[in-house]
């Protein structure tokens, strides 16, 4: 992965490069990321320093829960990381062991409803350092954990950059529910389903058009897509985009990471969802029913893109 270089145009109007650093203490990171934790990484905060208890032995920097409902393990190191394959197992493995205690806690912060939803299949870890070798990269590769490795620099005036240095998607797990059944007595257990393709879940009528909008949605750059249970995310750190079918409809809903506010909103192409509850995540809803209309949601999709 290339640098992020950044430039500040001085009194006589030449660009004269930002040079970063790292933080003089680690706290310093975790605070800021904390208080900017949804604007930052599309997570919402659960808890910061929490103990896993005497068998793991070991304090969580930062809980949380995604835009899709999954849980969140966060990890912050001041230089470059050298432990972050040990600290992913050992606490997705605690995750995973503590369900009840997690979704209490999720229950306590952000409610009942958000506790209801959570989507275990598949966990996420996020590790922020300065930097990361080649081996962390290879390393999380070849675990079944979902990690983000993301890269962070601070700067002369209060400026503080996050970029995605590599992501692994990780392996599904289980439903609480598939475990149950899996568990009973005597109860067969079902062969393994096939991990669901965003293009199998495109309508017969629509699959051409999506095949063209989901190239229109990778372009830009290094993106996961994952189906979920009610749509297609589109994610780098957060979701940019979401893309939903509804049945009995010649139209792909798109919601957009953008602004409604920056659009000029045109009737039966793009609405404003602010304050309207929708499936997926994005305040900007955009309409495509032809390649006409998605030749005209280009330019929303490269700005969602670019301010990610």
């Amino acid at each position: 992965m290339s640098d992020l270089r950044l430039f500040k145009r001085d009194a006589a109007g030449r660009d004269v490069e930002l040079v970063g650093s790292a933080v003089a203490l680690e706290v310093e990171l975790q605070r800021r990321v904390e208080a900017g934790l949804e604007a930052m990484l599309g997570v919402r905060f659960l808890a910061s320093e929490y103990a896993t208890g005497p068998w793991h032995r070991g304090r969580i920097d930062t809980l949380g829960l995604d835009e899709t409902g999954a849980p969140v393990v966060i990890e912050y190191k001041k230089g470059s990381d050298s432990g972050v394959l040990s600290q992913a197992v050992s606490y997705m493995t605690w995750l995973r062991s503590a369900r009840h205690e997690f979704e209490a806690l999720v229950r306590d912060v952000l409610g009942a409803e958000a506790a209801e939803s959570i989507d275990w299949r598949r966990p996420r870890m996020i590790c922020i350092a300065s930097a990361f070798s080649h081996h962390d990269r290879v390393a999380v590769d070849n675990v079944s954990e979902r990690i983000d490795l993301v890269r962070y620099r601070v700067f002369d005036g209060d400026l503080l950059s996050l970029l995605l240095e590599h992501s692994s998607p990780g392996v599904s797990h289980p439903s609480g529910a598939q475990r149950r059944r899996e568990r009973t007595v005597g109860a067969p257990k079902p062969p393994a389903a096939p991990v669901p393709s965003a293009r199998c879940s495109a309508p017969a009528c629509l699959e051409d058009l999506y095949g063209e909008l989901d190239e229109a949605l990778t372009a830009w750059g290094e993106v996961e897509v994952t189906p979920l249970q009610h749509y297609i995310a589109y994610r780098r750190l957060v979701n940019i985009a979401s893309v939903l079918f509804r049945p009995g409809h010649k139209v792909i809903l798109t919601y957009l990471r953008l602004d409604p506010d920056t659009v000029e909103l045109e009737e039966g192409f793009t609405r404003d969802m602010r304050g309207i509850g929708h499936l997926g995540t994005g305040d900007l809803e955009v309409r495509i029913g032809s390649p006409a209309t998605l030749e005209k949601a280009q330019a929303l999709i490269r700005r969602a893109f670019e301010a990610a």
